[in-house]
This record gives structure tokens, C-alpha cells and sequence, in this order.
């Protein structure tokens, strides 16, 4: 079953950065842009978290909270974060919990191989918990622009 607009966002609670509890609950009441990456320290899933950073004030601005998840451990998640100065948390979902309940854990294929990943997807939660948009085709570059017109859309 893939998640869609309009679905409750399934719950989460794990930890962050610090090794502080973060769940879907602390973020009742704010607009949530939840993305889902493969790796820390990886090109794409750098240019995406930095184009997040770079934007971070007018996406700040427009009413949301930022939330990384990737299965990388809360170690290697502090040591992205200070590289790359991100003003936001990273949830290390080793388990990969939060991932299956998403439906982004899955068969990827690269370079002809096929293996189990997560699949890069950004989900946009309402201040309900409920998901008001999916971003499947991410482009890593311009990720604050795209989930900016996205937004645009749904309110014109």
C-alpha cells in the first residue's frame, strides 16, 4: 500500500541526532516536511539536505518543521549535521520502522544491480497529520524550490 494525499501520516517515534525521542506527535499543530534519503554523506542525499539548509529560513517562513530520516545511525547522522552546518533533526531509523510504515524501504536498482533501500521520497504533513502531498521524483538539487510550487498548487 503506497501513501497518498489525503492519508494519515503513519506514526513514528525514534531517535534524533542526540539521541532525544522524536515522533510525529512532537510536530502536532506544524506543517512537516518529512524526507526520506538513503545515506549520510552521499552526493545526492548531500545536495538535497543542503538545498533544505539554504532554504531553511523561507521554508521556516511558510510554517515548517524539517525532518530527515535515513537508516544511518545517530553517530554518523551528528557528523552530517555538523559538515554541513543542518539546521534541522535527522531521525536514525535503523530498524527501518519509520521507512517500512512509510512505504519507502524497497527494491532500488542501481548500476544494473538490484538491492533493499530506502527510496528517496519527501512527504509534506499538514498541521492534522495528515499527508498533503508525496514527492516521488525529488530532484536533489532544487528540493525547496519543488516542494514550493508543490505547494503552490495545492492552494491555487
Amino acid at each position: 500500500m503506497s501513501l497518498k494525499p489525503g492519508d494519515k501520516a503513519p506514526q513514528f517515534s525514534g531517535p534524533d541526532q542526540n539521541g532525544n525521542t522524536v515522533a510525529l506527535s512532537d510536530f502536532a499543530g506544524k506543517k512537516l516536511i518529512l524526507y526520506f534519503y538513503p545515506k549520510d554523506m552521499t552526493p545526492g542525499c548531500t545536495m538535497e539536505s543542503c538545498n533544505l539548509r539554504d532554504n531553511y529560513d523561507q521554508l521556516k517562513k511558510e510554517g515548517f518543521e524539517i525532518l530527515g530520516v535515513s537508516a544511518d545511525d545517530e553517530k554518523k547522522h551528528q557528523k552530517f549535521i555538523e559538515k554541513y552546518d543542518l539546521p534541522f533533526s535527522l531521525l536514525a531509523d535503523t530498524d527501518k520502522t519509520t521507512c517500512e510504515a512509510y512505504g519507502v524501504w524497497g527494491m532500488k536498482k542501481f548500476m544494473g544491480r538490484e538491492f533493499m533501500g530506502i527510496n528517496r521520497v519527501t512527504f509534506i504533513i499538514d498541521e492534522q497529520g495528515t499527508i498533503m502531498h508525496r514527492i516521488d521524483k525529488v530532484k536533489t538539487k532544487d528540493h525547496s524550490a519543488q516542494i514550493l510550487e508543490e505547494l503552490a498548487s495545492l492552494t491555487n
